[in-house]
């Protein structure tokens, strides 16, 4: 109907009012005035939706979703919206964070190759009597063997970073996903004599509905992150003030830390962090309290 009227009056206005070229300069105006309201309407409507959180990420996404493991940060102190909520990990025996109020966190590092900085990470979970999970590649475990050995040693567990950190989003079958996991569980047992914990991290935080039943058709338990920073770049290492900012202003009841080994930052800092937290009431857990 609004279509239909619309049409009369520019009919109206190019019949008698204006000639043909002026009624065609003025009909692009009135298009131009009619696309900025919509555009300026579309622009509210997502800044609205977005005002809360310091990344363009939705607040909920289903866990079907494929993709990159992402959070978006309400309120400090507060556990961050991941892209799926604690219910539909539940369904795969995987996590991202602790649904508790208690001052408790879990520290996590990812492994891929070493540079130096675990020993000394490794010296300061010791003195603070911590015991955190190793995320490591395969290729880890063949190069770091002593490494591996002092962490089972001192009470930290290994997880299964996979053999060669590929995008486990797009390996559509389960032989192929098996084999990614089976290699590094072999290593670790050539290594240690033991059977590796069923723990398992998705590379680069990528992941699909499918890969997370995989996972725990295998028997693994998959843990993503609710607190993490920018701290692999070896080259472009952050400042301890930024690390801090971080890792204190975002630390929640049940977080899920998840840090580099690779990073200076991490391992220059690692005993006073340790010390911070202990200062914020936060209490250092060991991943299986989590998980079984």
């Amino acid at each position: 109907m609004k279509h239909t009227m619309f049409r009369k009056s520019v009919s109206f206005i190019r019949n008698h009012i204006l000639t043909k070229k002026t009624a065609n300069i003025l009909l692009l105006f009135i298009l131009a005035y009619a696309l900025g309201a919509a555009a300026g309407s579309a622009e509210k409507h997502f800044r609205a939706a977005g005002a809360s959180s310091e990344f363009p990420t939705e607040e909920s996404a289903p866990v079907s979703a494929e993709g990159n493991w992402g959070l978006s940060f309400q309120e400090e102190g507060q556990t961050p919206v991941g892209n799926a909520d604690f219910e539909e990990l539940a369904k795969y025996d995987a996590y991202y964070a602790d649904d508790t109020d208690e001052k408790v966190l879990y520290l996590t590092f990812d492994a891929g190759y070493e540079n130096g900085n675990t020993e000394p990470i490794l010296d300061a979970l010791k003195k603070h009597g911590v015991s955190a999970t190793f995320f490591v590649v395969g290729t880890y475990i063949e190069s770091e063997p002593d490494l591996i050995r002092r962490m089972v040693e001192e009470g930290h567990t290994v997880g299964n970073h996979t053999w060669h950190h590929p995008d486990m989003s797009q390996i559509a079958t389960k032989d192929s996903f098996c084999q990614e996991l089976e290699a590094v569980e072999d290593a670790y047992r050539e290594i240690t004599g033991q059977d590796m914990t069923k723990y398992y991290r998705p590379p680069q935080g990528k992941y699909s509905e499918s890969n997370l039943q995989m996972a725990q058709e295998l028997g693994y338990k998959t843990f993503f992150w609710s607190l993490a920073y920018v701290d692999w770049y070896q080259d472009d290492q952050p400042a301890r003030e930024e690390a801090f900012d971080k890792l204190l202003g975002r630390i929640h009841p049940g977080a899920i830390v998840l840090l580099h080994s690779t990073s200076s930052t991490n391992a220059e800092i690692m005993d006073e962090l340790l010390t911070k937290w202990e200062e914020m009431g936060y209490t250092v857990r060991p991943l299986k309290e989590l998980a079984e």
